[in-house]
């Protein structure tokens, strides 16, 4: 479940992260107000469940009360990636002196939580990974012990930041104190900002918890707003699938979260782009999987698909069959693509037998397909 960022810095003050004063505005009257109350220069951020806001035109500087009233009234009502803005944050504009970049996610190939930084901040870090990886330092944290003092600091020198180095390595800790106490699943601060007068604060925050812990966290799980996700995310989350709504014109299908990354990355590598992760999951049945097409489909941006299937609980028949009927039903209009490997692969390949399916023995030579097929990246 994702989170404003106006909540995902409540939260991270509440475990002792160093945040601008803010207040969110419904309207520009409201902006307003909240400008003259903090009688300073102030920025206006709009408050939608998607990333890059600023190159939209979403975080806007305003100097005086009535500029925040205006940069208001132009972010208000605006369209961000298919997402209308309904809110704003209102915040204390920072003296930047520093930009900093820190994260952390579970890394599941190592089951353990690991910690990103760079000092490179404030820009696209999924950039920074692709052109300069060396500038993203890792630590794996040991779930037994914690995230300790010392080896913040020792991150905290690693990675070349400069400024106090304990109050860095202090948020540091307090950000996986506040990741682990809330059980998110990603926690990032970008940029983690050093003032011109010293000072540490998060600048901007993103947390998204995990959907299968809210349980334990029923005043977190009221936060959800259905109205401010994308609709396809919402329609997936009724289905029961993983899905993530991306910025490419690629449909992604695949069965386990690991196959679908590795699909992702794959049609990245190739020179194409992804529109979205879809994981339909083990076992799936021949319903899911037209109905995992459904919801692809719907995103106007897709003009092909591609679906990599590794069958083990998940038949690959029953995936091919769940083809044919969005292709019999004129559903499928698109091109598409797959790779089967495992239980029931030739049951599959004899199904979809002239069918308009481009059928491939291994994932590069399907990911090349498609990308040839669409034009290459949107």
């Amino acid at each position: 479940m994702n989170l404003h960022e106006y909540q995902a810095k409540e939260i991270l003050a509440r475990y002792g992260v160093p945040v601008p004063p803010g207040k969110v505005a419904y309207t520009p009257e409201e902006a307003k107000r909240i400008a003259e109350e903090f009688g300073k220069r102030v920025v206006i951020k709009a408050q939608v469940h998607v990333g890059g806001r600023g190159k939209a035109g979403g975080v806007k500087l305003a100097d005086t009360p009535q500029e925040a009233y205006e940069k208001a009234q132009a972010i208000l009502g605006m369209n961000i990636k298919g997402l209308t803005v309904k809110k704003v944050l209102v915040a204390e504009a920072v003296d930047i002196a520093k930009e900093y970049y820190a994260g952390l996610i579970l890394d599941r190939a190592k089951k353990r939580v690991v910690l990103m930084l760079s000092k490179e901040g404030g820009v696209d870090i999924e950039e920074v990974a692709a052109e300069r990886p060396e500038a993203i330092h890792k630590f794996w944290i040991d779930p037994h012990k914690g995230f300790r003092p010392f080896e913040a600091r020792e991150m905290v020198k690693r990675a070349g930041l400069e400024g106090n180095l304990n109050k860095l390595a202090q948020v540091l800790v307090a950000l996986y104190r506040a990741y682990e106490g809330v059980d998110a699943s990603i926690a990032e601060i970008n940029p983690l900002v050093v003032t011109t007068d010293g000072q540490i604060v998060a600048a901007d925050a993103k947390i998204v918890l995990d959907d299968n812990a809210l349980f334990r966290h029923p005043d977190l799980a009221e936060l959800r707003e259905v109205e401010a996700e994308h609709p396809l995310e919402v329609e997936a989350s009724n289905y029961g699938f993983a899905y993530v709504k991306l910025d490419g014109n690629i449909g992604i299908i695949g069965n386990g979260a690991g196959l679908v990354m590795y699909t992702l990355d794959l049609v990245n590598r190739v020179g194409g782009k992804p529109a979205n992760f879809l994981d339909i999951g083990g076992g799936a049945k021949a319903d899911v999987v037209y109905n995992a097409l459904k919801v692809v489909l719907k995103d106007p941006d897709v003009k092909g698909v591609f679906i990599n299937i590794f069958g083990g609980i998940t038949r690959a028949d029953e995936v091919a069959k769940g083809v044919i009927r969005a292709l019999e039903e004129g559903l499928l209009t698109k091109p598409v693509v797959m790779r089967v490997a495992g239980t029931a692969e030739e049951e599959a390949k004899k199904l979809l037998e002239g069918k308009p399916v481009y059928m491939y023995p291994t994932s590069i030579e399907a990911a090349k397909a498609i990308v040839a097929m669409v034009g290459g990246a949107a």
